[in-house]
């Protein structure tokens, strides 16, 4: 695998580890900003908003700009955002440089996706995908821990220093080992917007990009209200929530490896089954919380099932709509991001509507019969017809 695409992931890590940090900072943040948790908490929807409007509207944009050039204007711009959160007088300001963040972040993702398969040889494009993608997934085990401990002792402001001083680094690795232009092994043509508008008129790559927020929002759901539910239904100390959120990181590292390996070889089938035992460990982790052996086991079986379908979900549109290498993924990521904001939605009005704190996990469960059932009839799509062949015509009478 080309270096580059392993610099793409560290990329990755350091701008996911931004977007997932604030699940750790929110306490701090909202005394020193004398605001309440959930004003706080809006913080990690403007994220999510600023994705999904950000990679589309920055793909079109950068089009023809060279790859380099524009992920490297993306990774200034992040810089940017997190220098003048850390320095943010106020709640307001820090609102609109998380949305300002959020938008370069979603344009970073979508040209990276695209120079990544660029780069990748034809037979190992979705393990490239799957390279970067475990830069996010090493965010969620290493990245979020970090920056939590860091605020605990230095405050929130230092864990955005930090943020914005490894993407400084990831910027010059990538401006030292891309190419300066587009030109990239896979010869593409040059790049067209009415070529990737066209590309994107498929109606199986829109049911694609319904299969990605569902099969992600099935994942992240029940993550995002994890915490709260090992510590008040599970009845895990406090002190051990990191250590079990550490835990579905690692299976999601596993996952996202092992999904890599074959989202080129078998991409539905690893789909299908992923979102299989996903929607399975998420139902029975509903029926299970409050035993400690088999919520901690389902916790990992859910890290690796919610990242194991990552490479396909992500590599699957480059099949799909070959002619929009840069809209395409760019739209897929608004479509990782549609599920982020909407099943947490969901599961909070569960939770407000009396149901408990495993309701979460039946939402994730529901979701996931969904994403499967969609997958079912992509999977349907996607078979050949059997032609029958034409009948023969009867012999013609010629009168002698």
């Amino acid at each position: 695998m080309p270096l580059a695409v392993h610099l793409l992931g560290l990329a990755i890590f350091a701008q996911g580890t931004s977007e997932f940090m604030l699940s750790g900072l929110l306490p701090n943040i909202a005394t020193d900003l004398g605001v309440s948790i959930p004003d706080a908490g809006l913080l990690v929807s403007a994220f999510a908003i600023g994705m999904v409007l950000g990679a589309p509207v920055l793909a079109v944009a950068t089009l023809r700009v060279p790859r380099r050039t524009a992920l490297i204007a993306f990774q200034l711009a992040f810089v940017a955002g997190h220098v003048i959160g850390a320095l943010a007088p106020g709640y307001g300001v820090l609102f609109a440089t998380r949305i300002v963040s959020a938008v370069a972040y979603a344009g970073f993702w979508a040209v990276a996706a695209a120079t990544a398969v660029a780069l990748a040889p034809p037979e190992a494009k979705g393990r490239a995908l799957s390279v970067v993608g475990t830069g996010l997934t090493l965010a969620t085990v290493v990245g979020v821990p970090a920056g939590t401990v860091l605020s605990q002792h230095a405050g929130w402001r230092a864990a955005f220093w930090a943020v914005a001083a490894l993407t400084v680094l990831s910027a010059l690795t990538l401006l030292a080992v891309l190419p300066a232009t587009r030109t990239t092994p896979d010869a593409a043509p040059t790049p067209s917007i009415r070529r990737e508008l066209t590309g994107l008129a498929r109606p199986q790559l829109w049911l694609s990009f319904l299969i990605t927020a569902l099969t992600f929002g099935a994942g992240v759901v029940t993550f995002s209200y994890l915490a709260p539910l090992l510590t008040d239904v599970t009845g895990l100390p406090a002190a051990w929530v990191p250590v079990v959120l550490s835990l579905y990181g690692i299976g999601g590292l596993a996952g996202v490896t092992i999904g890599g390996r074959y989202a080129d070889t078998a991409p539905l089938r690893t789909l299908a089954l992923g979102t299989a035992v996903l929607t399975l460990a998420s139902a029975a982790l509903a029926l299970t919380a409050d035993q400690l052996p088999a919520a901690l086991a389902l916790v990992a079986v859910l890290g690796f099932t919610a990242y194991v379908t990552n490479p396909v979900l992500q590599s699957r549109v480059f099949r799909l709509a070959p002619d929009a290498p840069t809209l395409a993924p760019a739209v897929n990521t608004s479509a990782f991001n549609v599920g982020i904001t909407l099943t947490p939605m969901l599961g909070g009005l569960t939770i407000n509507a009396g149901l408990g704190l495993p309701s979460v996990a039946w939402v994730g469960a529901a979701t996931g019969l969904l994403a499967l059932l969609a997958t079912a009839y992509a999977a349907t799509l996607q078979r050949p017809t059997r032609t029958t062949p034409p009948t023969p015509a009867p012999p013609t009478l010629i009168d002698a």
